[in-house]
């Protein structure tokens, strides 16, 4: 028996590495990624913040309006800011505000799942137009007619007994449609603890998952920036502990003879109210060191504490008498 030639073994081994490749392709399966849940969580309430800090803004514009207009049609106008949103992100196959800054994108799970060649598990095609334009219908006119719905089923009042059998029907089912979604929407909740996959019923229903963006992603906050806002929130901490139990007036009256202009201060005795600084719409004086405050500034000074002194000069309030005249004790 001979033993085959060092050519033929060669020429074998490069026959058959095709083949090799291609049978261990075709049993590969796609690489299991484990997207972070607090990254998914915390781009949707990123998302809910900026629509928020928007509505305030737009609800800005319109304050030297009519008192009350927007509150009419705060339905109209989420749905409007929702609909800007997704049409300058998801229709352009770009991740909303709150996704971009988690490093995440939406992917169709659909046209993953056939796929045999995967380099990294975060491949994959973005949302289809059918997809795009069913999350709008879906988030946008949705929560607007169910907000409607509820509005006007609200003012209507078919929750009451009175009301016409098709009213009190209509209302019953309402509320079964919403405790349905809701438990729901809590049982995706316990599968998207388990899984990763899919925050809502919407992207469940679309097949519409979140993956990273880019498999590499800088820290975006520095060390430096949270201790800095650490020691801030410790100091604003410490400053609202203290500021109660500083009495202001007591501090002026300590650095008042180190004051440079006692003229000015002995010229507004008599003009402004020295808790508020402002003119005395009501005038009433101290007794007995007769300095001038507001009525509801001295009267409240003295029921909070019966032991007032007088701002200016220190001296104990025992009562209290109108500019005019009128006495009250």
């Amino acid at each position: 028996m001979t033993l085959p030639s060092h050519d033929a073994w060669i020429l074998t081994s490069h026959t058959l590495l095709p083949t090799w490749k291609s049978l261990s392709l075709s049993h590969q399966s796609a690489i299991p990624i484990s997207i972070s849940r607090v990254n998914q969580v915390d781009a949707a309430r990123l998302d809910v913040e900026m629509s928020a800090m928007l509505k305030e803004q737009l609800v800005k514009v319109f304050s030297l309006m009519k008192p009350g207009m927007l509150f009419q049609y705060e339905a109209e106008l989420d749905a409007f800011l929702e609909f800007l949103i997704w049409r300058f992100s998801i229709w352009v196959d770009k991740p909303t505000p709150g996704i971009a800054l988690m490093n995440l994108r939406y992917r169709d799970e659909r046209a993953v799942e056939p796929r045999d060649k995967v380099r990294t598990g975060l491949e994959g095609p973005g949302l289809t137009v059918g997809q795009k334009i069913w999350y709008c219908v879906a988030t946008v006119g949705g929560q607007y007619i169910w907000a409607r719905l509820q509005s006007f089923s609200a003012f209507r009042r078919w929750g009451d007994t009175e009301q016409r059998p098709l009213a009190r029907r209509l209302w019953i089912l309402i509320q079964r449609i919403e405790g349905v979604y809701r438990a729901a929407s809590f049982g995706n909740l316990l599968i998207f603890l388990c899984t990763g996959r899919y925050r809502n019923l919407i992207e469940r229903a679309l097949r519409a998952r979140l993956v990273y963006g880019s498999p590499n992603m800088n820290r975006a906050v520095s060390f430096e920036y949270m201790n800095r806002q650490l020691v801030w929130n410790e100091f604003s901490e410490m400053l609202l502990l203290l500021l109660p139990l500083l009495n202001s007036s007591s501090v002026k009256n300590l650095l008042r003879p180190f004051s440079k202009d006692k003229s000015s201060s002995s010229s507004e005795d008599g003009t402004a109210c020295p808790i508020c600084l402002a003119t005395p719409t009501i005038p009433y004086v101290a007794l007995p060191c007769q300095h001038r405050y507001c009525y509801y500034c001295l009267r409240t000074r003295c029921a909070a504490a019966p032991s007032f002194r007088c701002s200016r000069c220190s001296e104990p309030v025992v009562a209290m008498q109108r500019h005019s005249g009128v006495s009250t004790e």
